[in-house]
């Protein structure tokens, strides 16, 4: 997952200064629809990370697939259980 640490790392700190405005936002009591329209900007950039996340761990795993195919097996069933919940 090296490679995309610093892309997910800067789309975390995104979401985190989002998160933060958010906070303000409701503190000055902004409209409803508009907190509601940035959480679901956040919710959406939190999605996209977790998908990178879960993509780039299926990545490595075929490339470098286990020794042991039902653990093989077993980390592919994973990952694609980790897609399908969301």
């Amino acid at each position: 997952m090296a490679t995309c640490d610093k892309s997910i790392l800067n789309r975390l700190k995104r979401a985190e200064g989002q998160l933060r405005g958010i906070q303000k936002m409701i503190e000055e009591d902004a409209q409803c629809v508009d907190v509601i329209t940035q959480l679901s900007a956040v919710r959406s950039g939190v999605d996209r990370v977790m998908g990178m996340i879960v993509a780039e761990n299926l990545k490595n795993c075929l490339e470098n697939p286990a020794v042991n195919q039902e653990v093989q097996k077993q980390k592919i069933e994973q990952a694609v259980n980790m897609i399908v919940k969301k």
